[in-house]
């Protein structure tokens, strides 16, 4: 038997996201919350060839993972000046981590460039457990080099690091299943995680919704922030998904959203 603490950091996470990811397939599969408007293993061949792109991007720019480098810059950083017990170091390293991706996700939303790359993952006509790997290689070459930066200046534990990339995969997929949650069970998760009834809200084709519940993990910075928003203006049943610009499924093919960030889109109306 293989036990997880036996693994090597990057076989642990592959196995959490495989895991994760087939478990949370065959969950919204037998409990949906809406019905799907376009070809789903066209979707997902897309979304799961970006998300191996992604990967081998990653590995050919960046020598050192996150995990790699927290251990190799141990005594670094502000967290490193603190005489801290180690549960308490990772678990600041874990909210800092989080508050992170949550301002970096409003950073890509207000900046007109940063804009550009990030609306590839808004342009999924469908939301479900594959649309929460749907990034543009520009997006994650940023996202990477903003989460190495934030590892060596704040000298965030490994062990903190490793969690925290486990966690966000598998936080990220949970909040874009599309997954029926009973609506009390909905509201008490909620109080703490973002919930794929709360991430959908970020997701509708109305921009004061596209720009609101940034989380990906803890519901609480965009309560603390001013950015939550409870509910989409036209239900969950009949909102619309996506950008107003992209709403034709042969404009979405691979090639075109990796050219995403530097084209225009065609201008249209939607009624």
């Amino acid at each position: 038997m293989i036990l997880p603490w036996t693994l090597d950091p990057d076989t642990l996470r592959l196995t959490a996201f495989l895991a994760g990811f087939l478990l949370l397939a065959a969950a919204e599969q037998a409990w949906p919350r809406r019905r799907l408007t376009v070809s789903k293993p066209h979707r997902w061949a897309i979304n799961l060839t970006l998300v191996a792109v992604d990967t081998l991007v990653v590995r050919l720019l960046f020598p050192l993972a996150p995990f790699a480098l927290a251990a190799q810059a141990q005594g670094w950083g502000l967290l490193a000046l603190l005489p801290l017990p180690a549960w308490l170091e990772a678990t600041i390293g874990l909210l800092a981590l989080d508050l992170l991706i949550y301002g970096q996700h409003r950073l890509f939303h207000r900046t007109p460039f940063l804009w550009r790359i990030h609306r590839l993952h808004h342009t999924d006509l469908d939301l479900d457990v594959s649309s929460g790997t749907r990034f543009h290689p520009l997006e994650i070459i940023l996202s990477m080099a903003i989460k190495l930066g934030a590892v060596v200046l704040l000298g965030i534990s490994p062990l903190a690091v490793l969690l925290f990339e486990i966690i966000l995969n598998a936080t990220s997929m949970f909040n874009h299943a599309n997954l029926q949650i009973p609506l009390t069970m909905d509201q008490r998760l909620r109080l703490l995680l973002v919930t794929p009834d709360m991430h959908r809200v970020h997701h509708s084709i109305l921009p004061p919704e596209t720009n609101s519940n940034f989380g990906f993990n803890l519901s609480c910075w965009d309560r603390l922030l001013g950015t939550y928003q409870a509910q989409p203006r036209e239900g969950h049943d009949r909102m619309r998904i996506g950008l107003k610009q992209w709403r034709d499924q042969e404009e979405l093919g691979l090639w075109q959203l990796f050219k995403l960030p530097f084209v225009d889109p065609v201008r249209r109306k939607v009624p």
